[in-house]
């Protein structure tokens, strides 16, 4: 049996420990061989390898990154991409496909398995934390930690010139790293793409802030919008998949609540630092528990499905399932942070 291993889309930490663990646990107790495919779906797509045995993974469990590299690559949209993919794989001698990846990357996954009979199996990864059936995806809480500990930062010195300081983190068209790494910085406003927010009653809890001789923190997801704007975007490129870049809101934030309440405001984008460096002690555990589960879903020859966390159990659910829509923040949670806004 020959296992392909790919890890595809945005990079984040946990990768390296997923990796690891379907290795180890493959070679040891069902005596598979790996492949590991190059920066990934061009992998498969261009017949790009490298060796993936026990030497290869070991030391990698702290790294942040991917060993095998990663890409936007969607195989669906090249030539003959569908066929590339399935020659490169029989050539390499590979029985089934470990897809580790987020919307995109196992969206792919999934019409390959669907409708052309390619075995594969999914493991969750984005920082974003928006694949539904998981409770978390891996690289969410190092994302979070990292965003939280700029907030700390972020308070020192906004105090010092009493200025607002906009810090805007990623998560796309979901408000999970806004929330979390919000409501655990102190942060006296959240902006989230599931909910539209209104630029006077931002400036009147800002005003608020300065009233009681603090500094306001304002936290503001990539997409984001104003009730009577639209996402504010840096370029109107797209990626293979149709998303654009999103960024910009943060700087166009801080000019308005400038304009409005005449208190000097400056903004931090804290863009891909969010994903670099080393995974937290959460993310390499639950990395790790994943890996193991993708491993013995394709011994059970049970393809087609996704590893996912519910409360704390691995459970597997249809791939298709997963990415059938983006798992958003509920309103409710949303509601809980408002206490402290202003």
């Amino acid at each position: 049996m020959r296992v392909g291993v790919l890890t595809g889309g945005g990079d984040c930490p946990g990768l390296n420990a997923v990796i690891r663990a379907i290795v180890r646990k493959g070679v040891q107790e069902y005596g598979y061989d790996f492949t590991g495919f190059r920066d990934g779906w061009r992998g498969p797509l261009e017949g790009r390898t490298v060796p993936l045995d026990i030497p290869a993974v070991r030391g990698i469990l702290p790294r942040g990154g991917t060993i095998l590299g990663s890409s936007r690559t969607n195989p669906l949209n090249a030539e003959d991409g569908v066929r590339r993919v399935r020659e490169n794989l029989a050539e390499q001698g590979v029985d089934a496909l470990i897809v580790i990846g987020g919307e995109d990357t196992l969206g792919v996954a999934a019409t390959l398995y669907e409708e052309h009979g390619v075995p594969c199996v999914g493991v969750p990864k984005t920082i974003d934390n928006d694949l539904s059936g998981t409770d978390y995806t891996f690289g969410f809480d190092t994302a979070v930690n990292i965003a939280t500990e700029a907030i700390d930062r972020l308070h020192t010195t906004a105090e010092s010139h009493m200025r607002v300081l906009v810090c805007e983190v990623m998560g796309r068209h979901a408000g999970w790293i806004a929330l979390h790494s919000g409501l655990a910085g102190g942060a006296n406003v959240i902006l989230i793409p599931e909910h539209r927010f209104d630029l006077d009653e931002v400036c009147g809890w800002i005003t608020s802030r300065f009233e009681a001789a603090y500094a306001p923190i304002v936290v503001v997801a990539e997409g984001a919008m104003p009730s009577d704007g639209e996402m504010v975007l840096k370029d109107e490129s797209h990626d293979s998949f149709g998303h654009v870049r999103l960024s910009g809101v943060g700087e166009w934030l801080a000019k308005q609540i400038e304009k409005r309440t005449g208190k000097e405001a400056r903004t931090t984008v804290l863009g891909h630092v969010q994903r670099g460096g080393t995974p937290s002690a959460f993310d390499r555990w639950l990395a790790t528990r994943f890996g193991l589960h993708a491993i013995d879903c394709v011994h059970d020859g049970d393809y087609g499905k996704m590893v996912a966390l519910q409360g704390t159990r691995i459970v597997r659910i249809p791939i298709s399932e997963a990415t059938a829509e983006l798992k958003t923040v509920d309103p409710e949670l949303y509601a809980e942070a408002g206490v402290f806004f202003g």
